[in-house]
């Protein structure tokens, strides 16, 4: 396992994880649950060279799609929320309501914002235009402030974007 540390981005410092099969984590390192890294993992700067790029991209409002290869482990149901989260428009929100819906488990909507807190890759897998069925912002392990940050970028920045779901 590898891993490298984005400092000073939009979303405060970022650190990476991957090995050869994709990236793992991306984590707010200010967050309410910051990564502890691992005396196993190697830091690999050039192994993460092409996500920091792009995120640097997507940070400038200049990123179109992120082309990443991506490796997230969960349950069956958290990565059925994880691909409906990756379909989720550049610029737009949705609730967790409707992507109980979309995933056909239309009560399961805390269960729904459980597998969105644990969404090993965020920005990437945009959890960030999750938001609450009245409009509110709601939970977000970069905090509120960086999930505004990101809604805002967006907003502003208005470029198509598709992501694709990898795994």
């Amino acid at each position: 396992m590898y891993y490298d540390v984005m400092k000073d981005t939009l979303a405060g410092n970022l650190a990476l994880v991957g090995d050869e099969k994709g990236l793992r984590f991306i984590n707010f390192q200010r967050g309410k649950r910051p990564l502890a890294i691992s005396d196993e993992w190697r830091h690999e700067k050039i192994f993460f060279r092409p996500v920091i790029n792009q995120l640097n991209s997507y940070f400038a409002g200049e990123l179109k799609t992120f082309d990443v290869k991506l490796a997230p482990s969960g349950t069956p149901f958290q990565l059925k929320v994880w691909k409906c989260l990756a379909e989720i428009p550049y610029g737009e929100l949705t609730t967790y309501g409707a992507i109980a819906k979309r995933i056909g488990h239309p009560k399961a909507v805390r269960a729904v914002g459980g597998a969105n807190a644990r969404n090993p890759l965020p920005i990437v897998l945009p959890c960030h235009r999750v938001i609450g069925s009245n409009g509110t912002l709601t939970g977000f392990g970069g905090g509120l402030d960086v999930k505004a940050r990101l809604i805002a970028l967006e907003r502003k920045a208005g470029l198509p974007f598709q992501a694709t779901w990898p795994f």
